[in-house]
This record gives C-alpha cells, sequence and structure tokens, in this order.
C-alpha cells in the first residue's frame, strides 16, 4: 500500500485539483450536519422575511391557492417535532427499510459465495474474441453483488486477459468501467434501485403525498442502458486502452511472464457446479411462486379493483421482498451444496454479517434521514421547486436539454461526494419536485440523476474503492499509480456519460416508458 502514497505529486491539471479539493472535504455524515445547520439559518432568515410561494396543484376548502410559506426550524413547534420524533424520523426514513430488507439476502448470496461463483464461471468461459464485452457485462451485471463484483471480478479480469495473451490491466480497466461506471445499467432492478426510489418516494410526497416508489420504475431504461454502454466500453478497450497499454505490459513486466492459464481457467470444483445447480432452481421456484401470486384466485399482488394503470402497484412494492427472497433462496440453495452452509446458523450468522457491514450505511442514513425531514418542516425545498420550476418554465429549455444538463451537474459533484445514496438525499428533496411541476416524472429525474452518478465514479481518486483498483494494476505493472489509473479511465469516464447524455435525451424525446408504470412525463 506504499505505493499508494507516493505517486500523488505526479498527478497534474484537473486531477490534482480534484484530489486536493475532495480530501479536504469532511466525511459525508457530517456534510449532512453542515447542511442542516445551513437549513435552520436560511429557514430562520426567510421565515423573518416572509419568503412564500403559491402551490400550483392544492388549495383549500374554499378553492383558494394555498400559500406556502418558509418555517423557522428554531420555531416551537419544529424544535419539539426534532427532539420527540428523533426516533420516527430515523426509522421511518424510506429507504431504511428498503436497503436494510434487500441486503438481508444479498448478503447471504454474497458471503456463501454464489455471485464470485457465478461472475467467475461466467467469464472463464467466454470466447476470448467477446472476452471484453462478457467482462463488461458481467461488471454492469454484477452491481447486483454490490461488493463482491470489485473484490472478485477486478482482479479476475486482469488474469483472464493474462491468460488469453492481452494486457491485464486493460482487463481490469474494462471490469472497472462495467461495475463502477455502468453503474446506472443493469438487466434487472436490484439494491441500488430499492435506495435511490427510497429517496425519491420522499422527495416526490411533498408535491404529490399520495406518490408510492416502484423499485422497478427505471427498469426500461437500466437495460437500455446497458446495450448503450457495452459497445463503448468494448471500443475503448480494444481501440484506445489497451493499444496504449500494449507496448508497456512486456517490457515492465521485470521478467515476469503475464500468461497464467492454470490461474485464469481453473474450472469451478464439483462443489460449486452443484451449488450452481441447485441456486438455479431455487431461483426458478421463487420466480414461479411470484408469477402465481399474480394469477392464482385472489391474485395477491394484481389489485384487480384499482384503476388500470395501478393494477400492478402492488407487484411493483413487492419486488423488495422479492429480492430478499430469491438472494436468500438461492444463497442458502447454493451454500448448502458447497459446503459454505451447514446449517441454518450459518445463515443467521451470514445475514447478522450483511447487518454489520451496513453499520456506516445506518450512521449516515441518520443524517440523511434528519437533513431531508428537516428541509421538509421548514417548506424550503417545495419553496425553491415551485421558484425553480417557474424560472425553468420561462426558460423554455426542451426536457431533453434540461436533463443533459442536470446529468452534467450530478457529474461534477460525484467527484468530490462519492455516495450515490448521499449525493441523491442532497439533490431529491429539490429536483424531484421541481422537474414534477414542469412535468417530469420522479422515475425521470433519477434515471437522469443515477446516469450523471456512474459516469465519473471511475475517475476520482475519492472513490471508495479507487486505490483498491490501483492495487490490483500495480500486480503487473509496479510503477502504475494513481494518475496513470485516472488517465486510463478517463476515456471510459466521457464516452459513457456524453453516450448516457444521449440515450437519456432520445429517451425524452420519444417518451420511452422508463419501466412497468412509469412514464417519462408526470401529470398532477
Amino acid at each position: 500500500m506504499h505505493a499508494l502514497h507516493q505517486q500523488p505529486s505526479e498527478i497534474k491539471g484537473i486531477l490534482a485539483w480534484i484530489e486536493r479539493a475532495g480530501n479536504r472535504l469532511p466525511d459525508p455524515v457530517f456534510i449532512f450536519f453542515y447542511c442542516i445547520a445551513s437549513v435552520v439559518v436560511i429557514s430562520v432568515v426567510l421565515s423573518a422575511i416572509g419568503v412564500s410561494a403559491i402551490h400550483p396543484t392544492q388549495v383549500d376548502d374554499l378553492g383558494n391557492a394555498i400559500t406556502i410559506s418558509a418555517e423557522s426550524l428554531l420555531s416551537t413547534d419544529n424544535i419539539r417535532r426534532l427532539l420527540v420524533e428523533m426516533p420516527e424520523t430515523f426509522a421511518e426514513f424510506h429507504p431504511l427499510g428498503y436497503v436494510l430488507v434487500v441486503m438481508l439476502g444479498a448478503g447471504v448470496a454474497e458471503r456463501t459465495g454464489l455471485f464470485a461463483s457465478v461472475m467467475s464461471g461466467a467469464v472463464t468461459r467466454a470466447p476470448t474474441s467477446l472476452l471484453t464485452p462478457v467482462v463488461a457485462l458481467i461488471g454492469m451485471v454484477g452491481n447486483l453483488a454490490a461488493d463482491a463484483a470489485y473484490v472478485v471480478l477486478i482482479p479476475l479480469a486482469g488474469v483472464i486477459f493474462s491468460a488469453a495473451g492481452r494486457h491485464p490491466i486493460a482487463g481490469i480497466a474494462a471490469a472497472f468501467a462495467g461495475v463502477s461506471g455502468g453503474f446506472s445499467a443493469n438487466l434487472l432492478p436490484g439494491q441500488l434501485d430499492a435506495l435511490l426510489f427510497g429517496i425519491t418516494e420522499a422527495a416526490a410526497e411533498s408535491v404529490l403525498p399520495t406518490w408510492d416508489a416502484n423499485i422497478a420504475g427505471n427498469a426500461y431504461f437500466i437495460v437500455g442502458m446497458t446495450f448503450a454502454f457495452l459497445p463503448v466500453i468494448w471500443l475503448v478497450t480494444d481501440k484506445l486502452i489497451e493499444p496504449r497499454l500494449s507496448a508497456v505490459s512486456r517490457a515492465d513486466e521485470g521478467g515476469r511472464s503475464i500468461q497464467n492459464p492454470k490461474e485464469a481457467k481453473a474450472p469451478l470444483l464439483p462443489d460449486e457446479i452443484r451449488g450452481l445447480k441447485r441456486a438455479g432452481l431455487a431461483c426458478f421456484v421463487i420466480v414461479l411462486i411470484w408469477i402465481m401470486l399474480c394469477v392464482i384466485p385472489g391474485t395477491p399482488l394484481i389489485d384487480q379493483a384499482a384503476n388500470p394503470e395501478a393494477r400492478l402497484n402492488p407487484l411493483f412494492r413487492s419486488l423488495v421482498a422479492g429480492f430478499f427472497v430469491l438472494f436468500l433462496a438461492t444463497g442458502w440453495a447454493y451454500g448448502s451444496a458447497s459446503g459454505s452452509v451447514q446449517s441454518h446458523r450459518d445463515v443467521v450468522r451470514m445475514m447478522s454479517e450483511a447487518m454489520s457491514d451496513l453499520s456506516y450505511y445506518l450512521v449516515l442514513a441518520f443524517a440523511a434521514a434528519h437533513f431531508v425531514a428537516m428541509f421538509n418542516w421548514s417548506n424550503l425545498g417545495l419553496i425553491f421547486a415551485i421558484k425553480g420550476a417557474g424560472i425553468l418554465q420561462g426558460s423554455s429549455l426542451p426536457d431533453s436539454l434540461l436533463l443533459a444538463l442536470i446529468i452534467l451537474f450530478g457529474a461534477s459533484i460525484n467527484l468530490f461526494i462519492g455516495s450515490a445514496s448521499a449525493k441523491w438525499a442532497l439533490l431529491a428533496p429539490v429536483l424531484v419536485p421541481m422537474l414534477m411541476l414542469i412535468g417530469l416524472s420522479p422515475e425521470m429525474s433519477t434515471a437522469a440523476y443515477r446516469v450523471g452518478d456512474g459516469a465519473t465514479n471511475i475517475i476520482t481518486p475519492l472513490m471508495p474503492y479507487f486505490p483498491l483498483i490501483l492495487v490490483f494494476c500495480q500486480r503487473w505493472q509496479k510503477d502504475f499509480g494513481l494518475g496513470s489509473l485516472a488517465a486510463t479511465m478517463l476515456p471510459y469516464s466521457l464516452l459513457l456519460l456524453l453516450s448516457g447524455i444521449f440515450i437519456t435525451m432520445v429517451w425524452v424525446i420519444f417518451e420511452i416508458p422508463l419501466g412497468p408504470g412509469a412514464a417519462v412525463e408526470f401529470k398532477l
């Protein structure tokens, strides 16, 4: 790890500025505390001068428009609310329940070795000619496995590329671009969707209290992004990155062979193969059960009495529980066959360990929950959204161009704050209501945010896994520094950002549904 501290002085220009500025930022938990303090001061000032806005949709009993006024957070009622309702404010933070439930199951699937075996089996069996796109695709889908994709797939990709006679750092770069740069892409909704839509729901309810989150609200969009990002990563790796690295690989290896077919192509063990078969069977059973719940008499997951557009809402809202059951069942099935689960006590232990891994998130969620709640109590979010929506409507910017600017804004902030949930918890209370008021759905604002959030993950040294990726690279090239990694990933970042903006603009222009029951437009 000493090599990590020898390189920053070599970084020039914008990357050096980003690193210095980012290192001076406090922990995201304290960023929220500082934001709370700022909101308190602003609320007192704006309440004293009588700042208000006319709600565009709500009226009182007499049919008169309702005026939304800024409320001081130091008022008697708000101080009492803060101190009395603190447990409820934390416990009722929307993303908290979603993340805890999904991670209970995902923690079992990760610790039994299921995620690692699936990724390893998929990558090691890829044809050499399709190695780059397979690594990129598994990386994007590997987001479902959270940390496992970073610690398993990325170093494995370097070994696989080496065994195929290709530069191992090109494999690491392709995998890193897929896992982290392609954070907004996937073939299935997962824990990130649960996390982001929980925050979106809290923000959207300031405009429409009855709005409910749909974890599949970006399902079509993230699939589209997957197939848009795949050729980008393939092209950048094979045409831009690997040719530049090829002259370095054999000269700088210090005599060590970079080809190790045994290490790369080691087949899955019999127990692992048996575990994957059982996990596949468990997956089939769980999917079948969910289908049955939609068609059996009474249709528990279909509300036949609701309006046609709302009949599938129970199914969408059940997906959090569905992923919990799916991950738990497949992980348990895999572990019982592979030997990593000997009894139900092992499963309980793995679930407990998954919760311990979320200890930092719980602290962050406590701070974020109170920021979001106090921001709502002050009415500042709604007032800013109403006035901001008026400015946007007066600017006559097309929706597609507006979202492109929002993506660029999110990508810029991502250089300094790595946590996707932390950034969204800061931005959503204003961004979601503002876009709702000009006719763009909460699902659309969430989709735009995640495009900007993913693209710059791979070039900021503040990304938590950035030093780890550097260590993986230094295994193959000892003088590969922080600046080398940032420069290697920069073409991916720029092209992923541009392609993400292009796809988002096309999505809005043609009003393509973002997911089942999730339109681009929003009507109050």
